[in-house]
């Protein structure tokens, strides 16, 4: 089986695609940083669907999720945005957690499972 890598580099690829499944990164928001994690959250699923497009795939092929935000206090704020984003029927398995992120901007993370056509 082939292995094909997205937005490759020395460190990391921003998607691997395996078989029928692609694999994200966890994307962090670069044009909303220092914002709240409404608008982070909103930035990043873009990122996502772009990622996911490029890939093959979309947002209805979710598998799995992991979230992680810096303060839990901002779950609701997240999760108002994630509920906007995802398509009807199409909720993956996900886990939030609370974490401290790797730079004070960043207030929210997100990781991305999906199948592949």
């Amino acid at each position: 089986m082939t292995i094909r890598r997205i937005g490759s580099g020395k460190r990391m690829s921003q998607a691997v695609i395996h078989g029928n499944t692609v694999y994200l990164a966890g994307q962090v928001s670069e044009t909303k940083s220092g914002r709240p994690v409404g608008e982070q959250t909103a930035d990043i699923l873009g990122q996502i669907d772009k990622l996911l497009a490029e890939a093959g795939s979309d947002k209805t092929k979710l598998l799995k999720a992991n979230i992680w935000i810096a303060d839990m206090s901002t779950f609701a704020e997240m999760n108002a945005a994630w509920d906007a984003w995802m398509a009807p029927g199409c909720a993956p398995a996900r886990a939030t957690v609370e974490a401290k992120l790797a730079a004070p901007e960043f207030t929210v993370e997100i990781m991305v499972e999906a199948a592949v056509d």
